[in-house]
């Protein structure tokens, strides 16, 4: 899921055309792990574009790229390309940001304003393959005013609009010269951001080099490459044989390097998810009262405990459970027997084979994850092996995102989603009947709730934090009484780093984590030892 979708087309695309087998990412010489000013770092998937107009470097980090603000450590906003946080009206309609002055694209052409009003309206144009205008669904207009100044004008009071300038910024006077959807910029970007983009194999690598005449200071870390590495068994050999610096990989294979004192340990808090979708065209998953009862049947602790070696914590909804933005009240225990007489009560009864039928309907359904990956299928096979405790047949099966996608009105999928920024970018898209089809990976349950429509609109359309929290403790509610969706984990990343770039953080994390997040959320800003 990217950012307010369970899983984004891009971001999806991207893993599941993530490389099976990379060649060495020392093979270019500067490419070579341990290399003092050169970082390399084994990650599981890569971007499908390089674009901030097709979606690239919309939640920061992008490397290549600057928004107008970014995040620093604790995930609060910081001026980037605007010299200051932005001036808001009393109304909330209107944003007004002053410019940082002598900024440059990699190509030595100067920023200014033009460049954020082309991308944020080449972003909402229709002809613009982008999958996530629907964040940007409270803009009205952009205006510059002069080469300085950037005015944003809002359609509504959308509380989170400062969050959605941390998009990466295009540069007009390339990006009008070509097409949108398939021009250059889509693999060779040029931005104001600390690295350059030096080479591009897909499937195998991204190779960065520090931008010189980068406006904060140019990069300690000369040479910044990520092998774009799958298999988490092959992410782990590789970190181990020295061919690689740093790597995401999942606690169980994490835990192999904690008596290696040449590497550090780091987990990342994250709101990202694993989350069993029950599409409403389904016989038996469009039942609210099976949805009920696998919500109670299915065991979260254990997932947590087995699965993910307690690096995570059980997911009642979206919002984790240490959030502000969390509902007290809406966890649910594991409680079998309450699974069971909601089935027996609503007339679902148990046959000679222990699974249950209703009006010749039997309660069974396949549930879908992505071919080769280890966590969705472990959560998979849990959560098939509690449901059948309950009567419940769950035939899990492993496909592509293209095997998958065509699925998604009957059949149950594995999926993953969460941002940490604000509710609305996570539920939105979600849970919101606008975007029953499963356009883009949004609403992937076809799920229908008008009480959870109108919360939703009401926590986007105001800045009263009080009003906003009441409207996403409605959510969460309704979601008690009505789960379209089965929540089941949320997950701390985890990465291991060698130790030579001294005490490293980790920002809060999205569901999409190893490339713009991790440890090298700010290698920029590395101090790498001599």
């Amino acid at each position: 899921m990217r950012g307010a979708a369970i899983r984004g087309a891009g971001a999806l695309a991207a893993l599941a055309v993530g490389a099976a087998a990379c060649s060495a990412p020392g093979d270019g010489g500067s490419d070579s792990a341990g290399g003092g000013d050169s970082v390399v770092v084994g990650i599981a998937y890569e971007p499908d574009s390089l674009s901030p107009l097709l979606g690239y470097g919309k939640d920061g980090n992008s490397k290549v790229f600057d928004g107008l603000l970014t995040h620093d450590a604790d995930m609060k906003l910081q001026p980037a390309l605007a010299s200051a946080l932005p001036k808001k009206s009393a109304d909330g309609l209107t944003y007004t940001f002053e410019l940082r002055d002598g900024v440059k694209f990699s190509d030595g052409k100067p920023f200014s304003a033009k460049d954020v009003v082309y991308t944020y309206e080449t972003i909402l144009d229709k002809k613009t393959n982008n999958a996530y205008k629907t964040e940007l669904d409270a803009l009205k207009s952009v205006e510059a005013k002069g080469d300085d100044e950037v005015v944003f004008h809002l359609k509504y009071p959308y509380a989170p609009f400062a969050e959605r300038t941390v998009h990466a910024i295009a540069p007009e006077h390339l990006g009008a010269k070509q097409d949108v959807n398939t021009g250059d910029l889509t693999t060779k970007p040029v931005g104001t951001g600390p690295y350059e983009l030096v080479q591009w194999s897909k499937g195998e690598k991204l190779t960065f080099k520090a931008n010189p005449d980068y406006w904060g200071g140019a990069p300690k870390v000369k040479n910044f490459t990520m092998a774009i590495i799958k298999d988490d068994d092959v992410r782990a050999t590789r970190l181990r044989s020295g061919d690689l610096d740093g790597a995401i990989l999942p606690p169980n294979l994490a835990k192999t390097f904690a008596g290696d004192k040449a590497r550090k340990t780091y987990e990342a808090t994250s709101f990202d998810y694993r989350v069993v979708t029950l599409p409403g065209g389904n016989k038996v998953t469009g039942d609210r009262d099976v949805r009920r009862a696998l919500d109670v049947a299915v065991d979260r602790k254990a997932m947590v405990d087995s699965i993910l070696d307690g690096a995570g914590k059980e997911a009642y909804g979206p919002v984790p459970t240490d959030s502000e933005w969390f509902t007290k009240g809406t966890e649910r225990t594991h409680d079998l027997e309450r699974a069971e007489k909601i089935l027996d009560e609503a007339g679902w009864k148990k046959g000679s084979d222990g699974i249950r039928a209703k009006d010749g309907v039997r309660a069974s359904f396949p549930l879908w994850y992505v071919s080769g990956d280890k966590l969705r299928q472990d959560h998979a096979l849990a959560y098939a092996s509690d449901a059948k405790k309950a009567g419940i047949e769950i035939k899990v099966q492993a496909g592509t995102w293209e095997v998958i996608q065509p699925r998604m009105d009957r059949d149950a999928v594995l999926a993953g989603g969460g941002a940490p920024a604000d509710p609305d970018f996570d539920q939105y898209a979600m849970l919101h009947s606008r975007f029953v089809g499963g356009q883009d990976f949004n609403n992937m349950a076809y799920y229908e709730n008008p009480a959870i429509d109108k919360a939703l609109e009401a926590g986007r359309k105001t800045d009263d934090k009080a009003g906003r929290k009441a409207a996403y403790d409605t959510v969460q509610r309704e979601l008690v009484k009505d789960p379209g969706y089965t929540f089941l984990t949320h997950i701390d990343h985890v990465y291991v780093v060698n130790d030579g770039f001294g005490e490293l953080t980790t920002q809060v994390e999205p569901h999409d984590h190893g490339f713009a997040t991790g440890p090298w959320w700010n290698v920029e800003d590395w101090q790498p030892k001599k």
